[in-house]
């Protein structure tokens, strides 16, 4: 099988294998292949499920031949975050501490992928606890398109392994940009579904009232067929919404004519890097250009609910890890361990007073969305940043914040946004943007992913690994 089969999109090695072009025994052996050549220099998974995934393809083949089918993500080899509890195989999640852990139970989107007969080839690689930076002893996955630059946080792993043709596509999760950020960096299509739209049950958290489990993948197209299989009301997490959930692939051609895309001219471009800009305005003729309609607004204030998260966040992680922390601190990394200390110093009136402004921006920005259907904002402030510039960020807290900037108030929200690759900058690397919508309109952004890709290219350019 030619290595750039590799590359396909989901759906499209999805329809070839339903009408039996292609079977997944062999699509799964290509992948398999490619991990084995590339990933020893890439690092994208912790662990591969090789012999697992060839018998999983195997009865793939066995159903369809049967003309049994059991949707978009049959036969399909993809890979999870290893922050999703696998029965069949170790969820470290990053950290030392679980590193050889073997939970008894599935999470529910591991359960929804191989029940709707999803093919997983095995974990990916992540940020320890998905917080900021890996785990000393885990150097962490390199960029595709560069090894030099940043592959995002926290669901690197993710970004690579898609990025570079080592699956289809994969799950990660998002407490303050970690779909996002991976899949700007990586030239990926990403999902950061509603709040509560999929199961968190058996997904390690950071900060549970910020956490996100969603899709990411080389497409629009790809990223509904993956959603549309993992979301859902799960009685095992109570926080799931009991909202039906639409058939998002079945109206994804749908037209945007008379939809109405919000902009805040000044919060897109105030302090933000040219060529970020640059993109979005383009990518908002484009929109324009497919009969959306373009409508001014003044998005609601961002910087004290910013400069909130790292603490409110801090005081969830130390909750998720009082289990362990502080009696086994010494196993910890230096940036988890001191996010959760400073959990244990933020004291009530501190949480209290970010909760207030997380109300009062969630009420604001659910007033915006009165006026328009989608609010189209960049993903990140500035192109893909060096591995040099980054650890500038870690040390200055300021420019991580900045960072967020586009990013947190959504997590904070629990507003679904899309990622969509809109431009390549003068290194070489993807450019971004996000749309985000009201709750729950996440068939309104698969919707309007699609439409823009119908019409650009961004999605299908390849890091030169592709070569």
């Amino acid at each position: 099988m030619p290595d750039p089969i590799a590359f396909e999109q989901l759906t499209s090695i999805s329809d070839r294998i339903r009408r039996r072009e292609v079977t997944s025994l062999a699509a799964t052996q290509a992948t398999l292949d490619r991990i084995a050549a590339l990933d020893s220099t890439y690092r994208s998974y912790t662990t591969v499920l090789a012999e697992r995934a060839m018998a999983r393809a195997e009865a793939a083949d066995r159903e369809t031949a049967q003309g049994i089918w059991r949707g978009p993500l049959h036969g399909v080899p993809i890979a999870v975050k290893d922050l999703c509890n696998t029965s069949f195989a170790p969820t470290g999640a990053g950290t030392a501490i679980f590193r050889d852990w073997t939970p008894d139970h599935n999470a529910t989107v591991v359960d929804r992928l191989e029940q709707g007969g999803a093919v997983i080839l095995g974990k990916l690689g992540m940020t320890e606890g998905a917080y900021t930076s890996h785990h000393p002893d885990n150097p962490g996955p390199l960029n595709p398109w560069s090894k030099t630059h940043w592959v995002g946080s926290s669901s690197t792993g993710s970004g690579v392994a898609t990025a570079a043709g080592f699956c289809f596509g994969s799950l990660g999760s998002d407490t303050g940009g970690s779909i996002r950020f991976p899949s700007a960096t990586c030239g990926l299509t990403g999902i950061k579904p509603t709040w509560g739209r999929v199961s968190r049950h058996g997904v390690f958290p950071l900060a549970a009232s910020l956490d996100h489990v969603g899709p990411m993948a080389r497409s629009a197209a790809d990223c509904a067929a993956l959603l549309g299989v993992i979301a859902g009301a799960d009685p095992t997490d109570p926080t799931t919404l009991q909202n039906p959930v639409p058939n998002y692939l079945g109206w994804i051609g749908d037209t945007i004519r008379g939809v109405t895309i919000g902009i805040d001219r000044r919060f897109i471009s105030d302090e933000i890097d040219p060529e970020v800009v640059a993109a979005v305005a383009e990518a908002e003729r484009v929109l324009v250009s497919l009969g959306a309609r373009i409508r001014e607004i003044a998005f609601p204030p961002t910087d004290k609910l910013v400069r909130g998260w790292i603490p409110f966040c801090s005081v969830e992680t130390a909750l998720a890890h009082r289990g362990t922390y502080p009696e086994r601190s010494a196993e910890y990394g230096p940036d988890l361990a001191a996010l959760i200390e400073q959990g244990h110093a933020v004291s009530g009136l501190e949480l209290g007073e970010i909760y207030h402004e997380r109300l009062a921006f969630s009420g604001a920005l659910k007033d915006v969305f009165e006026d328009v259907d989608l609010i189209l904002v960049p993903t990140m402030p500035v192109p893909t940043p060096s591995l040099a510039k980054m650890g500038e960020y870690g040390k200055d807290p300021n420019l991580l914040l900045r960072i967020l900037r586009f990013t947190a108030p959504f997590n904070f929200s629990g507003s679904p946004t899309i990622t969509l690759p809109n431009g390549i900058d003068r290194q070489g690397m993807p450019l971004s943007m996000q749309l985000v919508s009201r709750h729950c309109a996440e068939d309104l952004l698969c919707r309007a992913g699609y439409a823009f890709q119908a019409v650009t290219d961004w999605h299908t350019r390849r890091p030169a690994l592709a070569a």
